[in-house]
C-alpha cells in the first residue's frame, strides 16, 4: 500500500505548492505545508481527504478524530470541523489531495449497484485506511496531469471509478448517505440547511423538526448521532465561524455578535472564548498578524 502512496505523492509533488491548495482536476486538489497549523473552524461540504504524508486533526463536537498517511476522512453532511496539521517538516511536508464528492454522480452509481446494505444509524463521518483497489486509480488519476489533453476523456472514467471502489469499501454506508439513501440522513441534511439559512435567528426547536420532517425526539437522536452534536450546539458553531471570519476581515467585536445572532456582545466574546481559547479581539489580531485571511478562516484549504 505505502508503494501506492509513494507512486501518488511523487506524481502530486510536480504540481503542488508549498502553502497553497493547488486545483488538479474539477473537484480535486492537493495541498502541502511545512509547517504545523492552528486549529481553524470551517463549514466541510461532502468531501474526502487523502493524506499522502504527515498528520492532520478533525474536531468534530466532541470527537477528536486523527489521520495519517494512507488515511482519509470521509463526511456526507455539510460539518463545521475544527481541523490542524499536527505532522510538518521541511524535510517531509504534510501532503494531502481533497476530493469534493458530487451527490449526482453517487446516486447515479448507487442506483445502477444498489447492493444490499442495511442502513445503520451512526455518524456521518469518518477516518479509514485507504485500500489498494483505491489508490490504484487515484494515481491513474494523477498520471493524467502529465497529458492533459487526456484529462477531457479520461477524467470522467477515472473519477467514477473512484467513487465506485468508494462504494465497496468500508465506509459505504457514509457515501450511500450522500447519495440520499438513507432516509433519516436526508432529513437531518433538511435540517442542516435550514440552520444554515437561519443561523443568526433564534431556531424554535420544533419550528426545525417540522422543517425536517421529524419528531423532537427523532430530530435530537438523528442530528447527534449524524453530526456528533445537538442542532443548537451545530448553530452555535456556525455564527461562531462566521464571526471569526467577520473579525479576521476587520469588522467589530460589538457589531459582529448581533450580525450572527447575538443580543449582547459580552454573551458572544464568552461563547467565543470558550470556543476558540481566546478573546475575539486578541484571536482576529493574532490570526490577521500570521496573514490568514477571511477566506482561509472560511474555507481551511488543508
Amino acid at each position: 500500500m505505502n508503494d501506492w502512496i509513494e507512486k501518488i505523492r511523487s506524481q502530486v509533488e510536480k504540481y503542488m505548492v508549498l502553502g497553497e491548495s493547488v486545483t488538479l482536476f474539477s473537484g480535486v486538489s492537493v495541498f502541502a505545508s511545512t509547517g504545523t497549523t492552528c486549529p481553524v473552524s470551517t463549514l466541510h461540504e461532502p468531501m474526502l481527504c487523502l493524506v499522502l504524508q504527515g498528520a492532520k486533526e478533525a474536531i468534530i463536537g466532541q470527537n477528536v478524530l486523527r489521520y495519517e498517511m494512507a488515511s482519509f476522512f470521509v463526511n456526507s453532511v455539510e460539518l463545521p470541523i475544527a481541523s490542524r496539521i499536527i505532522e510538518a517538516s521541511e524535510h517531509q511536508p504534510y501532503i494531502a489531495i481533497n476530493m469534493t464528492l458530487d451527490t449526482d454522480k453517487l446516486a447515479d452509481i448507487v442506483t445502477r449497484f444498489p447492493g444490499t446494505l442495511h442502513q445503520q444509524e451512526g455518524n456521518c463521518y469518518a477516518v479509514t485506511p485507504a485500500t489498494e483497489t483505491l489508490l490504484e486509480p487515484l494515481w491513474r488519476l494523477m498520471t493524467l496531469l502529465d497529458i492533459p489533453d487526456d484529462i477531457p476523456f479520461l477524467f470522467p472514467m477515472i473519477d467514477r471509478e473512484i467513487l465506485y471502489r468508494l462504494l465497496q469499501g468500508s465506509q459505504q454506508s457514509i457515501l450511500r448517505q450522500i447519495a440520499g439513501t438513507d432516509n433519516r440522513v436526508m432529513k437531518v441534511r433538511q435540517a442542516i440547511r435550514w440552520i444554515r439559512t437561519h443561523y443568526a435567528r433564534a431556531i424554535p426547536i420544533h419550528v426545525l423538526a417540522e422543517e425536517s420532517g421529524m419528531s423532537l425526539s427523532s430530530l435530537h437522536r438523528h442530528f447527534r448521532a449524524a453530526t456528533g452534536m445537538t442542532p443548537l450546539q451545530y448553530q452555535k458553531t456556525l455564527r461562531l465561524q462566521e464571526a471569526r471570519q467577520l473579525l479576521v476581515g476587520g469588522a467589530d467585536v460589538g457589531d459582529t455578535a448581533y450580525k450572527v445572532g447575538y443580543e449582547s456582545p459580552s454573551h458572544f466574546s464568552r461563547e467565543y472564548t470558550r470556543m476558540f481559547g481566546i478573546t475575539p479581539s486578541v484571536d482576529a489580531k493574532q490570526l490577521r498578524g500570521r496573514g490568514v485571511t477571511p477566506a482561509e478562516i472560511s474555507h481551511a484549504p488543508w
